[in-house]
């Protein structure tokens, strides 16, 4: 019997030391997708773009909500003097236009954010491009995005961005 158990010792033994191998090979590595929407220079790319294609639409929509204000204000002033007819059909007036403003501040902010949501995609796509080459690069086994929390020596972040970055160059 002290055979039997000084032989199933050594197989525990051999068994703790293959998976102690095992788990110095394995690599685990995080990267923080909200700080390469920040930082990257692709990202920063699609925001400026995104800028530019809306800031006419969203210039029209300050002058539009400013107009109606202007309005507002004169119609308040004026209404001690307008007859009754005449202070009902400036309020219709003022209401049509502020749900006429309204309904493109709307479809504006609906438009943005599908823009929005195409161009995060596709720096999203280059990021998971990056990562999958830095992965492969350095040996790693898992790369994590999302995290409750995550030992900072696991983050590739800066890596991904230095490498998307010398890309966009």
């Amino acid at each position: 019997m002290n055979t039997l158990t000084s032989r199933l010792l050594a197989a525990i033994m051999m068994a703790a030391l293959t998976v102690g191998a095992y788990a110095q090979e394995f690599r685990v590595g995080f990267v923080n997708t909200d700080r390469i929407f920040k930082e990257a220079a692709t990202a920063k790319a699609a925001q400026s773009k995104l800028e530019q294609e809306f800031s006419k639409r969203e210039k029209e929509l300050v002058d539009l909500g400013a107009s109606i204000k202007s309005l507002a204000d004169k119609l308040e002033r004026d209404a001690p003097t307008l007859s009754e007819s005449q202070r009902n059909t400036r309020q219709r007036q003022l209401v049509d236009q502020d749900r006429e403003f309204q309904r493109k501040r709307r479809e504006f902010q609906e438009d943005l954010n599908a823009r929005k949501n195409e161009e995060l995609q596709l720096v999203l796509e280059r990021a998971n491009k990056v990562v999958k080459q830095v992965a492969e690069t350095e040996k790693y086994d898992l790369i994590l995005q999302d995290a409750v929390y995550i030992n900072p020596k696991h983050d590739i972040t800066d890596k991904v961005i230095k490498a998307l970055n010398a890309g966009v160059k």
